[in-house]
């Protein structure tokens, strides 16, 4: 067996492909290319791709071997109406019990997205797209509800899958434009509660769109 350390690394090399458009949707994903890919004996490889069938990255059929995990509307329906629900209940806890910290989270987050140049000729997209995922985590952290966080962010790394699809082959300004957060971000500190949870149901209801018309057009 491999170290930890190692098939943890092989996993975030292999997410990371996966994420960047170098391993597609629905690709068969050989071992021994892998292990000579990244430069790593077979087993990290094969730690590495369990793990990631975990987060449904990569599917594995037994006696058949190990794909990048397929992607398709039903499952992008599936995921938003999740999070969209989810979302909305962490937002309405984190604002009733949420702290200062809280606060000075939800504020610092938004401005790490703000200082990435979003638009699409400058942009770092895996910037953008990690402090873009740091800033709804920020918003939701404040819940006190650790069971129902974690299922949002069991669904939101797997729509991380599908936003790098989209960004990777279309780039659109409305999407990196972070006047929604913004005004999410001050609501939230108001304390707004309703305007708030509906501001970010209309902002994840743009995103969804911004991916389903990506997706139905490849």
């Amino acid at each position: 067996m491999s170290s930890p350390t190692l098939t943890d690394k092989v996993s975030k090399l292999i997410r990371q492909d996966i994420l960047e458009g170098h391993l597609i949707p629905g690709q068969k994903l050989v071992v021994a290319e892998l292990s000579k890919r990244y430069s790593v004996g077979a087993s990290p490889v094969r730690e590495a791709l369990v793990q990631l069938s975990w987060t449904k990255y990569v599917k594995l059929a037994p006696q058949k071997g190990c794909w990048v995990a397929p992607m398709c509307k039903e499952e992008l329906d599936d995921l938003f109406d999740s999070l969209k629900i989810i979302s909305d209940v962490l937002l309405r806890k984190a604002m009733k019990s949420g702290c200062e910290n809280w606060e000075l989270d939800v504020l610092t987050s938004f401005h790490k997205l703000a200082r990435v140049a979003h638009t699409p000729e400058q942009l770092n997209k895996s910037e953008w797209e990690q402090r873009h995922y740091q800033f709804h985590c920020a918003l939701l952290e404040g819940a006190k509800a650790h069971n129902m966080y974690g299922f949002f962010s069991e669904i939101i790394n797997q729509i991380t899958r599908y936003r790098y699809y989209a960004i990777n082959r279309h780039s659109d300004e409305a999407l990196f434009d972070v006047s929604d957060h913004e005004m999410i971000m001050k609501l939230v500190l108001a304390r707004d509660t309703e305007q708030a949870t509906a501001l970010l149901d209309k902002h994840l209801n743009k995103a969804h769109r911004y991916i389903e018309s990506a997706l139905t057009a490849a």
